[in-house]
């Protein structure tokens, strides 16, 4: 489990955090553990390293999480259990992409994420206007997590 991961699952219980991830996913069409990472990072993020960052996930969040995602909404009020168990297959893909995040990160950054939310407005800035994205750099420059 990486230190991305950890203040991913803290960070999502916090208040108001979940709401706002998934505006910014089903509203705004972002990728939340994108998101996610404009958070944790705490390094400042230009154009083209996010550019770099959303390239690195594309393929697999296209081919794995996103076709999981659909086929676990698809299982609600058909089948539960079969839902459930697509529901921790989403979760696990989601785990891995935030894995190639994290390796891409701590190779350019050594430091990354030693201080999350540091840099959270600027970066989520650059990924998106949206209100939801305002709310979520809110959140994580007040959450002080594990990094």
């Amino acid at each position: 489990m990486t230190a991305f991961w950890r203040f991913s699952l803290e960070f999502y219980a916090q208040p108001g955090v979940m709401p706002a991830c998934l505006a910014l996913q089903d509203q705004h069409g972002l990728d939340v553990n994108l998101a996610l990472f404009c958070c944790w990072v705490g390094e400042p993020l230009d154009a083209a390293a996010l550019a770099e960052a959303e390239a690195l996930v594309r393929e697999w969040r296209t081919q794995v999480v996103q076709p999981l995602r659909a086929v676990r909404r698809w299982l609600k009020q058909r089948d539960d259990a079969l839902r459930r168990a697509v529901a921790a297959q989403e979760l696990a893909a989601e785990q891995r992409q935030q894995a190639l995040l994290f390796g891409w990160a701590t190779a350019r950054w050594p430091a990354a994420g030693a201080t999350p939310g540091r840099h959270a407005a600027a970066n989520l800035a650059l990924l998106s206007a949206a209100p939801e994205a305002t709310a979520l750099a809110s959140s994580a420059c007040a959450f002080r997590g594990t990094p």
